[in-house]
């Protein structure tokens, strides 16, 4: 099994007729992406940061993008059920880091942050570990 980052997961979801390289690299994404793949943590990460930063891609279809990237039978995801709760928070309205940063969090009691829109946010959703602020 290989891994892929982040840029061969944005050509294979995502169409960009004003780059040439994306389409030029596209056809080895669709190649790597046919065979069984690992994706990490960090570049689920990395992938969100790319559609929403670089791509400008509304929250509506970065989800659809990671809903059907979790549904890819092939593709294994470190940490599934973390990156699913993760889309579930995001769903509420958590910035996507700040959700993964609770869900790899998720055996504390709480999450220390002085973050006040995730404070309230997280909490308003009932999201564990709560969030406390220092």
């Amino acid at each position: 099994m290989k891994a892929v980052d982040a840029n061969v997961l944005a050509h294979f979801f995502i169409d960009d007729p004003d780059d040439v390289e994306a389409a030029l690299q596209k056809p080895a994404a669709i190649q790597a992406m046919s065979q069984a793949v690992f994706v990490p943590v960090s570049v689920i990460l990395e992938f969100e940061w790319v559609m929403r930063g670089f791509y400008a891609l509304p929250r509506k279809d970065i989800e659809l993008v990671f809903k059907a990237l979790c549904g890819l039978a092939h593709v294994i995801i470190e940490d599934r059920h973390i990156v699913l709760a993760v889309l579930a928070a995001f769903h509420q309205g958590l910035d996507f880091a700040d959700a993964l940063h609770l869900g790899r969090s998720h055996q504390c009691q709480a999450f220390i942050s002085f973050d006040q829109r995730l404070h309230k946010r997280a909490n308003k959703a009932g999201l564990l570990p709560t969030v406390e602020m220092p």
